[in-house]
């Protein structure tokens, strides 16, 4: 059996004196399309702190919390195992890193390609066919302040991509891109959920949910509300309650938007 990318039993995780998550219990498999969706505050962030273990739960005799089947992990080699895209990361990178050394970047789990670092031939061929992967070749000698910042994010996916993961992580990731930049990234992300790779995708926008995404978790104030099949979590009951605001949703070619 595969175990899944992650299993939590009533997790709770503090930042400083504030409870971020409240007694949250949730499994994601491996393979799986899923949007974990929240209002800003909600506990998104802490969340994918969690899974990357930058943050750590309570410890408490009726929680566990496991990643891959493991409740135990080298955090740089955990880190090598998940597909993480992250606008984090792209602000951590130096506008003279290329798209190359983005991805490279990958393999040594830091934001650039370091004098210490050994990028062996191996490794920057498997570098290239990431890029390559996505359509993004002609990128590998341009530095990132030569890009758009569409083009900046999807090298953060071919990044991703260069450990082979069942899953891949999206942070928010339409954010700060143009309407052009937004529809190229959503269809990138559609083309590896078709190509049988898992899509976890944490975010507050609705629009940003791709059709090939069936399981729809709702976050509110640390805690899953709702938890379930798109058609019957989207709707605008539950989004109204979610965000505190009256909302009225619709759909098109199997996206979900609110107006």
């Amino acid at each position: 059996m595969t175990p899944p990318l992650l299993d939590l039993s009533n997790v709770t995780v503090m930042r400083g004196e504030r409870v971020a998550l409240a007694g949250v219990t949730l499994r994601i498999e491996q393979g799986e399309h899923a949007c974990i969706l929240g209002p800003n505050g909600c506990g998104k962030s802490t969340l994918i702190k969690t899974i990357t273990r930058e943050c750590y739960p309570v410890v408490d005799e009726g929680s566990s919390m496991s990643i891959l089947g493991k409740d135990r992990w080298d955090v740089a080699e955990l880190r090598g195992h998940l597909g993480i895209v992250s606008p984090d990361l792209l602000a951590a990178c130096t506008s003279a890193a290329t798209g190359r050394d983005i991805v490279l970047s990958g393999f040594f789990s830091s934001t650039r390609i370091f004098p210490h670092h050994d990028p062996r031939p191996e490794l920057v061929a498997r570098a290239d066919a990431a890029l390559e992967q996505i359509g993004l070749s002609h990128l590998a000698g341009r530095a990132v302040r030569e890009m758009s910042s569409g083009e900046a994010k999807r090298t953060l996916i071919a990044r991703a991509l260069v450990h082979n993961p069942r899953t891949l992580l999206f942070d928010e990731p339409t954010s700060a891109l143009d309407i052009g930049a937004q529809v190229q990234l959503r269809e990138t992300m559609r083309e590896l959920a078709r190509a049988g790779l898992g899509v976890l995708l944490v975010t507050h926008h609705v629009s940003e949910i791709i059709p090939e995404i069936a399981r729809v978790i709702l976050l509110r104030e640390g805690r899953v509300v709702a938890d379930g099949p798109k058609e019957r979590i989207l709707t605008e009951d539950r989004l109204g309650a979610l965000f505190g605001v009256r909302v009225h949703i619709g759909s098109e070619d199997g996206y979900f938007h609110i107006h």
